[in-house]
């Protein structure tokens, strides 16, 4: 069974920075493409990046490009999110997901974790 699980969220400033990891456990990510969401109270869940899991292609959604960057690290089964310049509205619920298609809509990713709460204050 594939797991995966977020850490690295937490309070932070308006213009500060933070890292979101996900390990995925039960699997290997190097199989997977590899994704990040969020998602506020009230909301769809919010597609932000993806990567394939070649590590070539890269997406973003637009309000975070040139903010946020996707990476992983094949060997230690570790997707991150390094998030910088971060904004009150980026306050959300965060979650990693995998699938195999390099999709974005949320119903096409095959896991999912639990997610990591980001507060940005103002």
């Amino acid at each position: 069974q594939v797991q995966l699980v977020e850490s690295g969220g937490g309070l932070v400033q308006a213009g500060g920075s933070l890292r979101l990891s996900c390990r995925v456990s039960g699997g290997t990510i190097s199989e997977y493409n590899m994704a990040w969401f969020r998602q506020t109270p009230g909301q769809d869940r919010e597609f932000i990046a993806n990567m394939d899991r070649f590590g070539t292609t890269i997406n973003y959604e637009d309000s975070v490009k040139g903010r946020f960057t996707i990476s992983r690290d094949n060997g230690r089964n570790t997707v991150y999110l390094e998030m910088n310049s971060l904004k009150f509205e980026d306050t959300a619920v965060y979650y990693c997901a995998a699938d195999r298609i390099i999709a974005r809509a949320p119903r096409l990713m095959d896991y999912w974790g639990k997610g990591t709460l980001v507060i940005v204050s103002s």
